[in-house]
């Protein structure tokens, strides 16, 4: 049996699969006139297609099926987290957090953050990799790095909640943080935080409380940033699976 193929299109309407996309599926794969491959347009649809054009520089395809797909989970996951000092630490969680199932990715600028930039565009193919290896129909948004504070004072749908390590004595509050799975709603859209490797400030907590932010932990086990980044992301899409 043939291995299916798999390639994001997400101008499916263009006919003709990107330069890069042209490369691997005709030098590398070896992939020629009338062989059918699978597109994905990132927003829930799979296309049957077939290859009528096929040369160095161009591949063009006739779309034979249009599959919509149904959403796996509900509500929008949205994970922010302080993208770690060494970048393929971050990376990976991206990776792996696509395989599980998120809707938008975004990184902070925090106080205590070891990275103060990050190349998206990168970050985006690995998404894009990863969503197809997984046969993902959604892509997961992915945005550029912002300030903590920026991104906390903007109006967001749904739940939102703060992870760190913080006792509540610590903030000057007599109540203990609820465990993150344990005050997720299913169903409705969930934003969730996660500091930097140095976690996020005592500022940083009280000013997430202020506008509203929740805080909550992801149990007694010390993580690091993308393994929490990713715990907490697989918390919310368990919380979410459509079954």
């Amino acid at each position: 049996m043939k291995e299916e193929r798999y390639f994001y299109q997400p101008d499916i309407h263009l006919g003709e699969l990107t330069k890069d996309d042209t490369q691997h599926a005709i030098r590398v794969l070896r992939m020629k006139e009338g062989d059918e491959l699978w597109l994905m347009d990132g927003r829930g649809v799979f296309y049957r297609a077939e290859i009528s054009v096929a040369s160095n520089h161009r591949c063009a395809y006739c779309i034979l099926d249009t599959l919509p797909q149904e959403r796996a989970w509900r509500g929008h996951l949205h994970l922010a987290m302080a993208p770690t000092k060494l970048n393929d630490r971050t990376e990976w969680f991206a990776e792996k957090a696509t395989e599980v199932g998120v809707d938008e990715l975004s990184f902070l600028d925090c106080q205590f953050s070891e990275r103060h930039a990050l190349k998206t565009e990168r970050i985006d193919k690995i998404v894009v990799a990863a969503m197809k290896q997984s046969r993902k129909a959604w892509k997961p948004m992915v945005n550029e790095m912002q300030s903590f504070r920026s991104f906390i004072e903007a109006e967001r749908n749904g739940q939102k909640f703060i992870c760190h390590c913080y006792e509540e004595t610590d903030l000057g509050q007599g109540r203990a943080k609820p465990f993150l799975l344990d005050v997720l709603k299913p169903g409705e859209d969930a934003t969730v935080l996660i500091g930097p490797e140095g976690d996020f400030s005592i500022e940083e907590v009280r000013m997430a409380e202020s506008c509203g932010w929740k805080s909550v932990t992801l149990g007694r086990s010390r993580l690091r940033t993308e393994t929490a980044a990713l715990v907490a992301t697989h918390l919310m899409h368990i919380t979410n699976q459509v079954l």
